[in-house]
């Protein structure tokens, strides 16, 4: 909560701060490279740093976070923070990582902003600042603890022991332990990192959802190459896709991720589209392990049905579990798959039972207009759940 005289601070200012935000971000990132260049080659996603997406998901938290504590000051965003503190843990972040991004985003703030930056003004935002960053830290300490690590120590060599192609751009990664050690458990719809050296010798880092159940010796992640037309976001993804082959080590991080099946009995939607489909795998793997018979929803969108990574596998995970319907959404179907839709997920005329729980993961255009028809057919908000990969530029719109 914010303090008292921080209120009317940070609540006039706020219009001022969040009209220039963009600019504060750009010019807090640059310093921080400038100072830290091992930060933009082993740490932060280059292609999100050249197209912008990171510099407007830092404003977009920022200015949520200021915002909810002027206007629900006796609650915590604790699904935003969550997500992010999940994708922090992943990428292995330090509690004094926080001080060094405090340095310079309040001097990327003073140089913005100049005169405006008063003594009082710049108290207000550092306790925004901290309550912010203290809160993430609390959930990083404990997803630490709760996965057995040191802060920070989340790393471990997994050798890959199968390859198979999923589809044309798409294929699938089993690991395991290089060590003799077993591998974390996971929840069903969590991701682990995977820490990839590039030719230029840079360490970048991506997630991907394990697309299998617990229970087993290996980890599976599904990868598809990103044809980024000569931009850099698909750098890694496309590296693995066509570089990665069996008897490969990969440097991987213990899972994490809070798009994470509910134990319970309820009626479920889990709906994609594209390489989305990852976690929705894992979790139709578990329900299938454990003879579930809960009722289930699949909605799945993609471009072609060969498109469609792991169609056969979702089909047959669906036909073995009791109470499962499949709809299907194919911008062009052709004439593989008859039985699907033409065009885009359109949730409207699908039975929804009462007590549903939701759960999405696909590009951002998709989960919001599947979010909107499931809110407008009576859905609450907080029985939706989703998975943004890469920065999250949703934040603050739920």
């Amino acid at each position: 909560m914010l303090s008292e005289q921080s209120v009317p601070v940070v609540r006039a200012t706020l219009p001022a701060v969040g009209a220039a935000i963009g600019d504060i971000t750009t010019l807090f990132y640059r310093k921080l490279f400038d100072a830290h260049p091992e930060l933009l080659r082993d740490l932060f996603n280059r292609g999100n740093q050249a197209n912008g997406e990171q510099q407007r998901a830092l404003a977009g938290s920022i200015a949520a976070f200021a915002g909810m504590l002027l206007e629900r000051p006796d609650a915590r965003p604790d699904v935003m923070l969550a997500r992010i503190a999940h994708k922090h843990a992943s990428l292995g972040v330090t509690a004094d990582q926080y001080k060094i991004v405090h340095r310079h985003l309040f001097a990327a703030i003073a140089e913005v902003l100049g005169d405006a930056v008063t003594t009082e003004v710049a108290a207000a935002w550092d306790e925004v600042y901290w309550l912010m960053a203290n809160a993430l830290v609390a959930i990083e300490t404990r997803l630490y603890q709760e996965t057995g690590v040191a802060e920070g120590a989340v790393w471990r060599r997994m050798e890959v022991v199968e390859r198979c192609e999923e589809s044309p751009d798409a294929v699938s990664l089993v690991l395991r332990p290089a060590d003799d050690r077993p591998a974390e458990p996971f929840r069903p719809g969590q991701y682990v990192s995977v820490r990839s050296q590039l030719p230029d010798g840079a360490r970048q880092i991506r997630q991907y959802s394990l697309s299998a159940a617990t229970g087993r010796s290996d980890r599976r992640i599904t990868v598809k190459r990103v044809q980024g037309d000569g931009r850099p976001e698909g750098e890694v993804s496309s590296w693995l896709h066509t570089h990665t082959r069996e008897g490969d080590v990969l440097t991987v991080s213990a899972p994490f991720g809070d798009l994470a099946l509910a134990e319970d009995d309820g009626p479920l939607l889990l709906a994609s589209a594209g390489i989305g489909i990852t976690p929705m795998l894992a979790m139709l793997d578990h329900l299938t392990a454990a003879g579930s018979t809960r009722p289930v929803t699949v909605v799945h969108a993609d471009r072609t049905p060969a498109d469609h990574a792991h169609r056969q596998e979702q089909l047959d995970l669906i036909r073995a579990l009791p109470d499962a319907r499949l709809h299907l959404w194919y911008e062009e179907p052709g004439d593989q798959a008859p039985q699907a839709s033409a065009g885009r997920a359109d949730l409207t005329g699908l039975e929804l039972p009462a007590g549903l729980t939701a759960y999405l993961c696909g590009p951002v255009p998709f989960m919001r207009a599947v979010r909107g028809d499931l809110l407008r057919r009576g859905v609450p908000a907080q029985a939706i759940h989703y998975e943004v990969f890469g920065p999250d530029l949703w934040l603050g719109q739920e």
